[in-house]
């Protein structure tokens, strides 16, 4: 068996250059990302509290990209989009660079947040129409390691930046990623014609997304599972921080361990599930995010000798559900979509995440004031009814019914 194969890698002849461009793009933003609201605050010297109202009012009026994504994508192609939120994603930071004002800053958040939105809206479509024949959640799965690997890389990066002191750190991350932006986007222009063409039989209107029941169930699930992917970033560090005794720099540690999960398994649990149906998996891994969940809201009713390694438990759960999660999700969604308008539906499918990174500051703050273990405990009770959402969808549904959706 070829090691590529053995590995559960697609064909990339050709498609080497989306791929670089992945890897950098997610350098910079690992570099950048962690540091902004601390650049927002030492360089432009604007409050903690007004710089994080600036990032979230800027995010909410992003919502709607997909949405603008999906009326165009059919006519336009995915890299081209792909290529347009790269530049703008560039111009954002350079503003960041260069910008000191309140008000500028807030244009360029406004600018790099729907950026961010319409990259996500039109990445996976692009993955889809470069793979080879059955070759599509292999290069689901390949894209998310180069990202995570480039994640894990810039935010190493960041660190190091952040051990210097001083304000030049942070206009050199800026800087870094506004690089990053505009490399990727030129990388993304030299992929071969024949790999982004749209295929006659793509041609025409789209189904009304609106009517399709079942995606828009699949959607509301899958709000629900991304919700957990987004707890680790944002009630790992406040849970360690506020609520156990343990050593502070263990999240950043966790967080590592994560990304490089993500960024080395992606393509292997491909191999490993793609002779079983996506449905299943996506079970598995509510499951899995439920356990994970649960065990966190253990953390402060045992044994503080016990506390690290459940910890590294709960962690090593929430890695095996986010492989999971990340490999199949949005080969699902792609298995599901018709062929006429496939790339609106992918697009759309993007709002479980758009919803989900809108929710989850307030979810997990709101409820952790109530009791430290709260957001926990819901958060396991939302994942398992996604879990048996899906279950019962996969059995209802006749798009859904394939031996391997």
């Amino acid at each position: 068996m070829p090691a590529a194969a053995s590995l559960g890698l697609p064909n990339v002849r050709g498609r080497v250059p989306l791929l670089a461009g992945l890897a950098i793009d997610s350098f910079g933003g690992g570099c950048a990302g962690p540091l902004l609201l601390l650049y927002f605050n030492k360089v432009a010297q604007i409050p903690l509290g007004t710089a994080g109202l600036i990032l979230t009012v800027a995010t909410l009026f992003s919502i709607a990209a997909p949405a603008g994504v999906g009326v165009i994508i059919d006519r336009v192609g995915p890299r081209n989009i792909v290529v347009a939120a790269q530049f703008a994603q560039g111009l954002a930071f350079t503003g960041f660079f260069l910008g000191r004002s309140e008000w500028l800053l807030f244009l360029c958040a406004l600018v790099m947040s729907t950026g961010q939105r319409v990259f996500w809206s039109a990445i996976f479509s692009l993955l889809a129409d470069v793979a080879d024949e059955g070759e599509r959640d292999k290069w689901f799965g390949l894209g998310g390691m180069m990202q995570a690997g480039g994640l894990a890389l810039g935010a190493l990066a960041a660190g190091w930046l952040l051990a210097i002191g001083g304000n030049e750190p942070f206009l050199i991350a800026m800087a870094v990623n506004a690089v990053s932006f505009y490399v990727a986007g030129l990388l993304l222009l030299r992929l071969h014609p024949s790999h982004h063409e749209r295929t006659n039989q793509e041609s025409g209107p789209a189904p009304l997304l609106r009517k399709d029941r079942t995606f828009l169930v699949l959607i509301g699930a899958n709000t629900l599972l991304a919700l957990c992917t987004m707890m680790l970033g944002v009630g790992l560090p406040v849970y360690v921080t506020e609520a156990l005794t343990v050593p502070k720099w263990l999240v950043g540690v966790l967080i590592a361990a994560t990304s490089v999960v993500l960024a080395t398994g992606q393509t292997l649990v491909v191999r490993h599930t793609e002779q079983r149906r996506r449905t299943n998996v996506m079970v598995v891994a509510g499951i899995t995010y439920a356990a994970w969940a649960l065990l966190m809201a253990l953390q402060i009713h045992i044994p503080g000798g016990w506390v690290v390694p459940v910890l590294v438990l709960a962690t090593a759960c929430f890695a095996f559900a986010d492989v999971l999660h990340a490999a199949t999700n949005n080969a699902l969604s792609a298995a599901i979509s018709p062929a006429v308008g496939r790339g609106k539906y992918l697009s759309y499918w993007q709002y479980s995440f758009t919803f989900s990174s809108v929710l989850a500051p307030g979810f997990f703050t709101q409820l952790f004031e109530v009791h430290h273990e709260l957001p926990w405990v819901v958060l396991a009770v939302l994942a398992l009814v996604a879990s048996l959402t899906i279950y019962v969808l996969a059995r209802v549904a006749p798009r859904l019914s394939s031996e391997r959706i």
